[in-house]
């Protein structure tokens, strides 16, 4: 029973997440409304049946902003994810098989990003650049290589120090050979679950920056900018800050869940 009670976290979690998923790859069978679009007769509808999410100022319906809203926000946090995997790894691998001064360099730059706020340094690569999605994925990703950097090194040194892989230097093979088939399969699975978590860091992080408006411009449905556009209607309209800022939190909290139940798995 105890195991079943565990498991309902994890199956809502997923079903949140394949929902998201759904909405992010084809929001238009959910809704035929339109994101950009409302009647103005209709604006300051609370949720009911015809508009489960209300309306706004400009009678668009808030549940199809948010459906559409989830390409955007999903998307730039992807490409965070990647751009913090992918440089991290290449930092962290790099640190862990080529000897003491590479590591100690790497190590050394790690900790200048690990100083610098993940915010800060999102607001300055945006600022810099302008806002848009692919800025804000990148200056989000930066923020994150450097802790990449540090798992990929623990785990490459803790599956170089293993036997079999000892013997595959001995052997011959290439240290490419060696990095590819058999340290980087055995010490993704932290690193694979710290995507997950980060993942979440990244699409709270882009909400953040969306709804101060470093992302995308008005009237794109981007989830940050939706929770920003109804802080100034909160006491008379409330669902149109709370809704979409609850179905952000639920995405949070979904990846948490599996996250964890990632790294409980990776480390038995």
């Amino acid at each position: 029973m105890s195991a079943r009670r565990a498991s309902w976290p994890v199956r809502i979690s997923a079903a949140v997440l394949i929902l998201t998923a759904a909405w992010a790859a084809a929001p238009g069978l959910f809704t035929n409304r339109n994101p950009l679009k409302g009647r103005p007769v209709d604006k300051f509808q609370p949720p009911s049946a015809a508009h489960w999410f209300g309306t706004d100022h400009l009678g668009r319906d808030v549940l199809t902003r948010v459906i559409y809203g989830t390409s955007h926000t999903v998307a730039t946090a992807g490409l965070a994810v990647a751009v913090g995997l992918l440089l991290g790894s290449a930092v962290g691998i790099a640190a862990g098989v080529s000897g003491p001064v590479v590591d100690a360099v790497a190590m050394r730059a790690s900790d200048v990003l690990l100083a610098l706020p993940g915010f800060l340094t999102s607001v300055w690569i945006v600022t810099a650049y302008g806002p848009g999605p692919l800025s804000v994925g990148i200056g989000v990703g930066i923020g994150s290589i450097a802790v990449f950097a540090r798992v990929f090194r623990a785990e490459v040194l803790r599956v170089r120090a293993l036997d079999y892989v000892e013997a595959a230097f001995l052997s011959g093979e290439t240290r490419w050979s060696v990095i590819r088939r058999h340290i980087v399969p055995n010490a993704a699975g932290a690193v694979i679950a710290l995507a997950v978590i980060d993942l979440s860091g990244a699409i709270l992080l882009i909400s953040a920056l969306g709804y101060l408006g470093y992302s995308a411009p008005p009237p794109t449905p981007e989830w940050g900018l939706l929770v920003a556009e109804g802080r100034r209607y909160l006491a008379t309209a409330w669902w149109l800050s709370t809704l979409p800022g609850a179905v952000v939190l639920s995405v949070i909290l979904a990846l948490g869940v599996l996250s964890r139940r990632a790294l409980t798995s990776h480390r038995i």
